[in-house]
């Protein structure tokens, strides 16, 4: 099938487009033409001069939609999640899951397996948060669950769950050397968070394959005159990337809008959203804007991708062609090389999302 998109505003990921078309066949970008130039056999559909830019990605998020997913380790949790994210504009998601049992970890790999093997769309695959933390902060995570690595359950965790494990957060100056090689080895994004570690240890793991962390801010060693940190390492090193929760709870806008001054195009945005539960091992309370543990302690955001765009242009005074590349283009350089995520441009993936001027998602556009 081929589609030309036409009277839309084009925010492609690199540029803005006017007066162009998005022309798309079989799922994938063929080109972006001249609105004038549309080659024949394909169907036309007026976007009614709104806006459209590539469909936004969270590599952070733990349920939606009244479905945490490791109370509800199932197709249907995950189902709901992709729901949410598809009402704030993400496409694609990495589910996650916070320190557990490794029995559960080995429950969620299946239930991941079985999603794709049905043909369910949007999941990129697991995210561990955990269990290789550092129990200093810990945050909202259990500490009981809480280890270091040891190579031999490494091995059996990915025996398991190769190519559904994609994405890891660990505590690099908990992680040994030996266990840092394998899961480096194992090619998955590794991610430094829930960290204690001081500035050298940050920059140590970042210079030996790490290549982001987790919630810039929340659950890390801060920047101080003394000791720079995680979050004094993070902003030094030239390479490392981080996501950051734009809500004003987990971090202030202000403090936003200087990491992006200093970080550029490596920061990124992320949801780290959880829904309502009051069973099982985790309870999240909802607050209004934000969840709660029973005793006060945050435990996840009540965001969506777009709704943290909204608060990146409107509070942080960030344009709204550079807070669409902080939710689909930047988090894409960290996925796998081979994903065509995040840009419009050929050859890429046609997951589109339609917006307006007051960035609300109008459609979905995913083959």
């Amino acid at each position: 099938m081929k589609t030309a998109y036409t009277n839309g505003i084009i925010y492609s990921g690199e540029t803005i487009e006017r007066n162009k078309a998005i022309l798309v066949e079989d799922g994938f970008i063929k080109a972006i033409a001249d609105k004038d130039n549309i080659p024949e056999g394909y169907t036309r559909e007026d976007l009614g001069g709104l806006n459209i830019a590539p469909a936004l990605i969270d590599i952070q998020i733990y349920g939606g939609n009244g479905k945490m997913f490791s109370h509800c380790l199932d197709i249907a949790s995950l189902q709901n999640t992709y729901d949410y994210c598809m009402e704030g504009g993400a496409a694609h998601f990495m589910i996650t899951m916070a320190t557990n049992s490794i029995d559960n970890f080995l429950k969620g790999i299946e239930a991941v397996r079985e999603y794709w093997d049905k043909g369910y769309k949007g999941l990129l695959g697991l995210h561990m948060e955990g269990p290789y933390l550092n129990p200093v902060k810990k945050g909202a995570h259990i500490e009981g669950y809480i280890k270091k690595a040891e190579l031999g359950e490494l091995e059996m965790l990915f025996d398991k769950g190769r190519g559904i494990i994609k994405m890891m957060t660990i505590a690099p100056e908990l992680c040994s050397e030996e266990a840092l090689a394998f899961l480096l080895k194992e090619r998955i994004l590794l991610s430094a968070g829930h960290s204690n570690a001081d500035y050298r240890q940050g920059i140590s793991g970042f210079d030996k394959g790490i290549p982001a962390a987790t919630h810039l801010f929340n659950a890390m060693s801060p920047l101080q005159g003394r000791e720079p940190g995680l979050v004094g390492a993070i902003y030094d090193h030239p390479s490392a990337m981080a996501s950051i929760i734009c809500d004003g709870v987990h971090v202030d806008f202000s403090s936003v809008r200087i990491s992006k001054k200093i970080m550029k195009e490596r920061l990124f945005f992320i949801t780290d959203a959880v829904t309502e539960i009051k069973e099982g091992e985790y309870h999240h309370h909802y607050k209004g804007d934000r969840y709660t543990l029973e005793n006060g302690t945050l435990s996840g955001s009540a965001l969506n991708m777009m709704k943290g765009v909204q608060n990146a242009v409107r509070q942080v005074g960030i344009p709204p062609e550079e807070a669409l590349k902080m939710s689909s283009t930047y988090p894409a350089k960290l996925l796998d090389g081979k994903s065509k995520l995040g840009k419009i441009a050929p050859g890429y993936q046609a997951d589109l999302m339609v917006f307006n001027d007051q960035l609300e998602v109008v459609k979905m556009i995913v083959p």
